[in-house]
């Protein structure tokens, strides 16, 4: 895949749209420091080339309903190709599961499990179980309050390390 060129502007451009989602025309130029008509196309070569992948709203999900979040790593007894993807394949299927992370070391897999209970994350595990996906072991980290989060700033990780 070719490596797109993104410069200060464009940045701005993608910074915006992580902060405020979908913004007018005018206002994503105030923000970006150019006119409308630049920033727009500049926006759509954004889009086009894959760089959004969607707009979200960051719901307030404690003044919606009591829940449940759960972090979870999970490490597999086997290590083919075909387990990984079982495992993945389950993952994707159920909606409880709102993030899964591949990765090297101790564990396989980091999730988050937002639940409306404990007693629905238990049926979860127990159904991750029964699928037969090839648990090793797995532990349970039940989250008391979230300290922090929030997206990376993309300034400051595409800026040039050292001189």
């Amino acid at each position: 895949m070719k490596r797109f060129g993104l410069d200060a502007t464009d940045i701005r451009i993608l910074s915006a749209v992580q902060q405020y989602g979908q913004l007018s025309k005018t206002r994503l130029a105030e923000i970006a420091n150019i006119s409308a008509t630049p920033c727009w196309a500049r926006l759509d070569r954004l889009k086009a080339a894959g760089f959004i992948r969607g707009y979200h709203a960051d719901v307030a999900l404690e003044q919606i309903a009591d829940f449940s979040q759960v972090i979870v790593t999970i490490s597999l007894t086997s290590h083919r190709k075909s387990n990984f993807d079982r495992f993945e394949q389950f993952v994707m299927q159920h909606d409880e599961i709102t993030e899964c992370t591949a990765t090297g070391g101790g564990m396989d897999y980091v999730l988050k499990a937002i639940c409306p209970s404990l007693k629905s994350f238990q049926s979860l595990m127990e159904a991750m179980l029964d699928a037969e996906l090839g648990i090793d072991r797995y532990m349970t980290y039940i989250v008391t309050r979230t300290i922090k989060s929030s997206q990376p700033n993309l300034a400051k990780l595409v800026a040039k390390q050292g001189n």
